[in-house]
């Protein structure tokens, strides 16, 4: 049997070819007690001689983000490193890329990230960045004053972002991971579940459908989706299709909009064209034209 090995498609990531030839960009798979609730690592690295703005169409997941802008060991200009929790981004994500940076984050299975802070439901992070003691309070800086030296976040830092070697930010982040759980908690397994029915199920274009094939009521799988995923089962449908669209834009085919349209489950074309422009910033068929040009 071949070892498990993450996904290796840029789905979600607006202009891929663009964002990796510019950065060192890898994914890793965590311990296999932890790959019930997540779906990678990911590691990024850059050296720029001129800034980058990078897009991403974001998943309906989770991500904790350690980053260090600058070069290790810092210097005046140089940000100091810091960890946050992501949750599910609503729109389209921007980040500037400038100098020198690494980043290693965490992307949760969605559903998967309510075992490791049991206490909040996971739509008390969505559309937020905040930082990382707030759903692990054991990272706070007992001080206050925001000085990390010696606290368990400095510990964190220093072990995540100071190694060349993958493997070893990779173990760090195992041990971040397993010290903070999973809790046991079989409505999370029954949100991952279904969410991976929709990203599998092309059929499931409609919330109804998905109530029909969990056995759970409308109602019940729109509590489920805001306590463990942070989005309902619309908001997830739709995003899932709206990646599809994003993906035929960048294949080199023109696509059928009106035919891949009714595909997704939209009722029509402007709907998709509507949804699909004010997410990315461009119409698909700009999008396409811009990804056509060598």
């Amino acid at each position: 049997m071949s070892e498990p090995a993450p996904r290796r498609d840029t789905r979600g990531i607006v202009a891929p070819s663009e964002l990796l030839s510019r950065v060192r960009f890898r994914r890793h798979l965590p311990a296999p007690e932890l790959r019930p609730y997540l779906e990678h690592y990911w590691l990024i690295d850059w050296a720029l001689p001129e800034p980058y703005t990078t897009h991403v169409v974001p998943h309906p997941s989770v991500n904790v983000v350690f980053q260090r802008y600058g070069p290790l060991g810092g210097g005046p200009s140089a940000a100091r490193p810091a960890a946050e929790v992501s949750g599910i981004g609503l729109g389209l994500f921007t980040k500037r890329l400038e100098g020198e940076g690494r980043v290693c984050g965490v992307q949760f299975r969605p559903g998967g990230f309510r075992p490791f802070a049991p206490a909040w439901p996971v739509s008390a992070w969505t559309g937020r960045r905040v930082p990382l003691h707030e759903p692990f309070p054991d990272t706070r800086d007992p001080a206050g004053d925001g000085a990390a030296d010696g606290t368990v976040l400095d510990t964190v830092l220093s072990a995540v972002l100071s190694p060349d070697d993958d493997h070893a930010r990779v173990a760090a982040l195992d041990a971040f991971l397993l010290a903070h759980g999973p809790a046991p908690d079989p409505a999370a397994d029954t949100a991952m579940e279904l969410v991976d029915l929709v990203r599998a199920d092309r059929t499931v274009l409609r919330v109804g459908r998905l109530a029909r094939l969990s056995g759970l009521s409308p109602r019940s799988l729109q509590r489920l989706f805001a306590s463990h995923v942070g989005v309902g089962p619309k908001w997830v449908i739709l995003r899932y299709r709206l990646h599809e669209a994003l993906e035929r834009a960048e294949d080199g085919a023109a696509p059928d909009w009106a035919g891949l349209a009714v595909e997704l489950g939209y009722s029509d074309q402007a709907h998709l064209v509507r949804d699909f422009t004010a997410t990315v910033g461009l119409s698909p068929t700009a999008y396409a034209r811009g990804m056509s040009v060598p």
